[in-house]
């Protein structure tokens, strides 16, 4: 499908079945009626929540509501993402977001009201035999008990949440609207627009002239605006210490962390173990300085392609193949499933006009999950479909073995599952290559840049958002200067002396916008080092970690995300993960080194 075609003219064989969710729109309408019904009986519980059998029947219909206004959100905007031009999907993806506003608001007394109860009779529910369904939701709501305020303290606070979004609100205002970069001249010399959007691909360029000036253009841009970003984020930081304060949390970051129930320790080890195996990136960037055969090597230089251009033509039929065929590893249930999803109806393949742009899995509990691609016949996009089935059957295994409520696994939890699939893939890839030496290598590197950017880019952020908002807890001043210092003496520390660590990427605190969805990136280092571990443990254990990790998937948010990894054989309270994750690295390294001697 080498052109972008309507939607009425895709394969019904490459859609994605939303009637297996609605089998047509007056079920939806339907389905929609019940809800607003259900939502007039809600206002019956409240003021009543003291006894267990007015809890249970509280909750048992708060879950029929939430699954009925997913079902039909999902279903709404996944028509909606088919082609977002459509006007019938527009309407119904807005009125399908109206309602789960509705939703929220109606049901928004149930929690404040249970936790106003006193310790013993929220005990007493714990150990009720006819709440057992609801025994983690109530546990959860009593740890959660010690920051949770008065109702009037509680009342004024969510008057202040809208106020709390603006320096989000603000800095993407600067970043996404009133932001323009000049224009930079390609490799044939032809001036391009640089945008968001297009800076990666110039850095991509095989042209150094092409690399630097955008690098350049970028940071002088924000360089201009570096105050009022410096403001930004300033009001950000305050904005998590007044909420941190007010709910007495210790520090912003245990605030943060304490919502997954995630000790500090998982944070800390996280960096302190990067910080244990930096040698290995600077020896990477020695690697990458010899490979682009340059005297020096610069921060522009960290996207330049390593190897001459390797092209792999894989069409969706063969990706499937593929990665059916490395997850072979993960056992027959795990692949029956998987060819389950490729064969009924839960992937919308191609990119047609007006189709949601990237890829996710989704779904609504109580049918199987849905992934939209916009497959290429390249090897990233077999990548996706490896990532985005992993989230899927995640999903599957875990809607199929818990109770809605229980079935919502957290985000920390969620990359696991797909970088799990996509570390077995790129193993099973990499052992095809043996007999190609420069397919091993393009394999090898694009495997070693995603060390590079998931574990210590994302490290390092990490480490970048700790150090300012201990600074301002304590009662320093967040200068422009201060954060840029700051930013710029991390990439020192990061990148090594191997490396010209170029001034302009001081400012690049300032183009972050995860800055502003505070302490969220080290997930993305957490997620990638369990799945590295848990690869590493089918791999070299076969069956029995096959079923502890089958034991992960089923378990979904049943319990909290810190004890399901380490029930599963992978504990993220101690180093030994990341660890694992690095040695993994060094392999890649050595087998780089190898292949250039």
């Amino acid at each position: 499908m080498s052109q972008i075609v309507k939607r009425q003219d895709v394969p019904k064989e490459d859609q994605w079945k939303l009637e297996d969710l609605f089998a047509s729109q007056g079920a939806w309408d339907q389905e929609y009626k019940l809800v607003k019904d259900q939502l007039g009986k809600v206002s019956a519980y409240q003021g009543k929540l003291t006894d267990a059998a007015a809890v249970k029947a509280c909750f048992d219909l708060e879950d029929e509501i939430s699954l009925h206004t997913e079902r039909l959100y999902v279903y709404a905007n996944m028509h909606h993402h088919e082609d977002t031009a459509e006007p019938t999907y527009q309407a119904l993806s807005e009125k399908s977001k109206k309602l789960s506003v509705d939703v929220g608001e109606a049901l928004s007394f149930i929690t404040p009201e249970i936790l106003s109860l006193s310790d013993e009779q929220l005990d007493s529910f714990i150990n009720n035999s006819d709440l057992s369904k609801y025994k983690f939701t109530l546990t959860e709501m009593k740890r959660q008990k010690a920051h949770v305020l008065s109702k009037a303290e509680e009342a004024l606070l969510a008057q202040v949440g809208n106020i709390s979004q603006a320096p989000n609100t603000v800095y993407s205002m600067i970043n996404n609207a009133d932001m323009k970069f000049p224009k930079v001249k390609d490799e044939k010399g032809v001036e391009r627009e640089l945008t968001h959007g297009s800076y990666i691909q110039f850095l991509e360029s095989d042209n150094v002239e092409v690399r630097r000036n955008a690098f350049k253009a970028v940071y002088e841009t924000y360089g201009k605006q570096k105050n009022t970003i410096a403001a930004t984020l300033n009001a950000n930081v305050t904005k998590n210490i007044f909420y941190s304060r007010a709910r007495k949390y210790p520090s912003v970051l245990e605030m943060s962390l304490y919502g997954d129930n995630i000790p500090k320790e998982v944070y800390t080890n996280l960096i302190d173990t990067i910080h244990e195996h930096l040698p290995l990136m600077h020896r990477y960037m020695e690697l990458r300085k010899k490979l682009l055969k340059v005297d020096e090597l610069h921060m522009y230089d960290l996207f330049a392609p390593l190897v001459e251009e390797f092209k792999m033509d894989i069409t969706y039929a063969e990706a499937k193949k593929m990665v059916k065929e490395s997850l072979k590893p993960l056992g027959d249930d795990y692949l029956n499933n998987l060819q389950h999803g490729f064969d009924d109806g839960w992937i919308d393949v191609h990119e047609n006009e007006g189709k949601r742009s990237g890829a996710y899995s989704w779904g609504a509990y109580g049918t199987h999950p849905y992934v939209l691609l916009n497959h290429k016949d390249n090897l990233n996009s077999m990548f996706t479909l490896a990532h985005e089935m992993g989230h899927a059957l995640h999903s599957f295994y875990s809607d199929t073995n818990l109770e809605y409520r229980d079935a919502q696994y957290t985000i920390f939890l969620a990359e696991v599952a797909s970088t799990l699939n996509e570390a077995l893939l790129m193993n099973y890839m990499l052992k095809k290559s043996e007999n190609d030496p420069k397919m091993k290598m393009y394999l090898l590197t694009y495997y070693a840049d995603q060390f590079r950017t998931t574990v210590f880019r994302q490290t390092m952020f990490a480490e970048f958002e700790k150090i300012i908002h201990e600074r301002a807890e304590q009662g320093d001043a967040l200068t422009p200067q201060e954060l840029s210092k700051i930013y710029y003496d991390l990439n020192l520390q990061y990148y090594g002396k191997g490396m010209v660590v170029d001034q302009d990427i001081e400012m690049e605190w300032a183009r972050i916008p995860h800055f502003y969805t505070s302490f969220y990136v080290y997930k993305y280092a957490t997620g990638f080092s369990a799945a590295t571990s848990f690869a590493k443990q089918i791999l070299d254990e076969g069956a029995p970690a096959v079923e502890r990790y089958l034991g992960f998937l089923k378990s979904g948010g049943s319990d909290y995300s810190i004890n399901i990894l380490k029930r599963a054989g992978v504990d993220m309270s101690s180093p030994q993960p990341i660890r694992e994750a690095m040695d993994v690295f060094k392999q890649l390294i050595e087998d780089m080194e190898k292949l250039t001697n």
